[in-house]
């Protein structure tokens, strides 16, 4: 067998993103050991999937050719990473270690280096598609990193994932989602504010969507949330506290390159004014609630 097509395996997050990809893994025939900070999950994982649990990021990393994550935040890289009992201690040299968490790309850059002094390669892969796109496999992926550690393990983001492409070097594919995130703010925000103008002036938002979506107001916001919008359904998708995260991350790398982010800074206090009114868990799509 080629080492795509059956390898070793380990994943680290088995959140609502981590849990469905490392599934897809398993499923496409590697060997996976899979670690959750809080061993729950995990057990709950093991229970619909063929795999084994580790104790610690380094034991799940031990032997293995190529080690995912997806968890929370800066911190979490780093505690996954470097750490004590991180991956790289695990690690053996010549692995490549794949980020799928939306982090920032001074912590890519910074695991990077750490990467190259343990003789492991390191790519930043943050995704989009939220939950279902895991669910279903069909994922976005921009990659930061180098070409030879993306070609080996392109394949096997290929397996929950329908489009990977590698943006540059180190920190590349965070920087891409940061652009990601803030075309998402505001074209939901453009979305609320049209459809809270529609209800305020007495027409069938509904009947109105199904009309502009043929048209070039046509977005993927409009097609998979303007009806729940609609409905005022916000019990699932990508939660406002994710959301605020990744516009902080993108701020801050704004105000680092001089990049002027006026919209992005709006949105992302509508999205305070959402988590203020309980709505923390909330779909991003709730900012429309902040209007009616």
């Amino acid at each position: 067998m080629t080492e795509q097509a059956a390898t070793s395996v380990a994943f680290l997050g088995l959140g609502v993103m981590g849990g469905p990809m490392a599934g897809h893994l398993a499923k496409a025939g590697h060997a996976v050991t899979v670690w959750n900070r809080t061993p729950d999950k995990a057990k709950a994982w093991a229970v619909n999937n063929p795999g084994r649990i580790a104790a610690t990021a380094a034991e799940a990393a031990a032997g293995a050719h190529f080690v995912f994550a997806c968890v929370g935040d800066d911190d979490s890289v780093r505690a996954v990473t470097t750490g004590p009992d991180g991956a790289f201690a695990g690690m053996g040299r010549g692995a490549v270690f794949i980020d799928h968490t939306t982090a920032s790309a001074t912590v890519a850059r910074d695991c990077h280096a750490a990467a190259q002094a343990h003789g492991i390669h390191f790519l930043d892969a943050p995704v989009s598609g939220g939950e279902a796109g895991a669910v279903n496999g069909v994922l976005t992926v921009m990659v930061g990193g180098a070409a030879g550690p993306f070609e080996r393990a392109a394949p096997l983001i290929g397996c929950f994932a329908r489009s990977v492409r590698l943006m540059g070097g180190p920190g590349a594919g965070q920087l891409t989602k940061m652009v990601n995130q803030i075309c998402i703010a505001g074209l939901v925000q453009g979305l609320s504010e049209g459809l809270a103008l529609a209800e305020k002036a007495g027409l069938d938002a509904q009947q109105v969507v199904e009309v502009i979506s043929k048209g070039a107001a046509q977005s993927w916001q409009m097609d998979n949330r303007a009806t729940t919008m609609i409905d005022g359904k916000f019990d699932f998708g990508f939660a406002v506290d994710w959301m605020r995260k990744d516009l902080g991350i993108a701020l801050a790398e704004g105000r680092r390159v001089g990049a002027r982010l006026p919209v992005t800074a709006l949105v992302d206090q509508f999205y305070a004014d959402v988590q203020a009114a309980g709505g923390h868990r909330w779909d991003t799509s709730s900012l429309i609630t902040r209007l009616r």
